[in-house]
């Protein structure tokens, strides 16, 4: 049996919280509203301001500019104890066109949420005004709402003193997927996402006539040498028991037919589930990159940035979530099988701070997130919204 098949002959339906039902043409409004006025990380002052609006309407104490754009809503419960709960949704954009033909897609050139994160803060949103209306529950629900792709979303609201002003004893953040059935849940414990590391190399020599190439230095001979050397630091010096990967995904050289440049580059990612690893390659790239560079009497810059942390899910919230997933899902649409993948994810360091989970969520869209295509289906917001606020019920249960 397909996937599609299983999706659509598993019962029960998904169990919708009525009060989020209702919500759905505006959590659909706000979200395709978004859409439509997409902004990168760090730039995210219109969004920003509808989600702190938002819930200051609702009756939810906001604070605004948090790691820059950051936005933070405190709710508390009508049983006040000394417990908390956060939630989390990333509201960023990535700088890259739109292709979905879509009556509500992009206005701006360059800048599309081909990551769903206009779903998830939809999702978010739509869970804090449900516990906003109800506030049936003892402690306090921080509703964290971030930058994220790539850029250090988390570390910038971590360090403007987040967890300080708003500790929470747990936290939860959820992420579309196209690669499970509509309304199923995948959480596992454990090492689930990959560190991730961004690198720059420059390597600069002496421009030339091209038709003369022994009067200068050429970056461009040594830099395509550079980008197969690199190949063997994953095949030849990571131990094969470890995952890791090495991708170049950018090389910059030259403005002319008949010039050597100056300069050339090329940039990349690192990924793996160990620091000691991501270590390794990094070492292992700054050597050969330098050697490379000497010996083409060339001089190499050589920039290793850490972006992104391990994500490791805590077995017990892990648990917690594959719980009321069944509950609202039905017992065979959620998996605990253990799975990883080479992907990162900021939350990664919310969870350095706090024991928690990441989970995923399905749904009918078949174009993969980070393509020019990718839709998100709608039918997500309620069900993403009634998971949060089940498991704040839960996890901050009164008397």
């Amino acid at each position: 049996m397909t996937q599609s098949n299983i999706a659509a002959n598993d019962a029960p339906v998904p169990k919708i919280i009525d009060r989020i039902a209702s919500y759905v043409p505006e959590l659909v409004a706000i979200r395709q509203d978004i859409h439509t006025h997409p902004e990168i990380g760090f730039e995210e002052v219109r969004t920003s301001g509808i989600v702190g609006d938002k819930l200051a309407f609702w009756g939810i104490e906001v604070h605004r500019g948090i790691g820059k754009t950051g936005v933070v809503g405190r709710l508390v419960g009508r049983h006040p104890v000394n417990r908390s709960v956060g939630l989390r949704a990333d509201m960023d954009a990535l700088p890259m066109p739109e292709e979905t033909g879509l009556p509500y897609a992009s206005i701006y050139p360059n800048r599309f949420h081909g990551c769903g994160h206009d779903a998830h803060t939809a999702i978010l949103l739509g869970t804090a005004r449900y516990l906003a209306e109800t506030r049936d529950f003892a402690g306090t629900v921080i509703f964290i709402f971030q930058p994220e792709e790539g850029l250090g979303g988390a570390r910038a609201m971590i360090a403007d003193g987040l967890f300080d002003r708003f500790p929470v004893d747990e936290i939860y953040g959820l992420h579309n997927a196209t690669f499970l059935a509509p309304d199923h849940l995948h959480v596992t414990a454990g090492t689930v996402l990959a560190g991730a590391d961004f690198f720059d190399a420059t390597f600069k020599g002496k421009g030339a006539h091209g038709a003369h190439p022994d009067a200068g230095r050429d970056p461009i001979a040594a830099i395509t040498e550079l980008v197969q050397a690199l190949q063997t630091i994953v095949s030849r010096n990571v131990p094969p028991t470890e995952p890791a990967v090495l991708s170049v995904t950018k090389i910059g050289a030259g403005s002319a037919y008949n010039v050597i440049p100056e300069t050339a580059s090329v940039g990349g990612t690192i990924r793996a589930f160990s620091d000691g690893v991501r270590e390794l390659i990094r070492s292992r790239l700054t050597t050969i990159a330098r050697n490379v560079a000497a010996a083409h009497d060339l001089t190499a810059e050589i920039d290793i940035r850490d972006i992104f942390s391990v994500l490791t899910n805590h077995a017990e919230h892990v648990d917690i979530v594959a719980d009321i997933g069944r509950e609202v899902l039905g017992p065979t649409r959620v998996s605990t099988a253990p799975k990883r993948a080479m992907g990162s994810e900021d939350f990664a360091d919310f969870l350095l701070h706090a024991p928690g989970a990441f989970f995923t969520l399905g749904h009918s869209g078949t174009v993969p997130a980070h393509n020019p295509g990718f839709i998100v289906d709608d039918a997500i917001l309620p069900v993403g919204a009634t998971l949060f606020a089940r498991l704040v019920e839960s996890r901050l249960k009164a008397a």
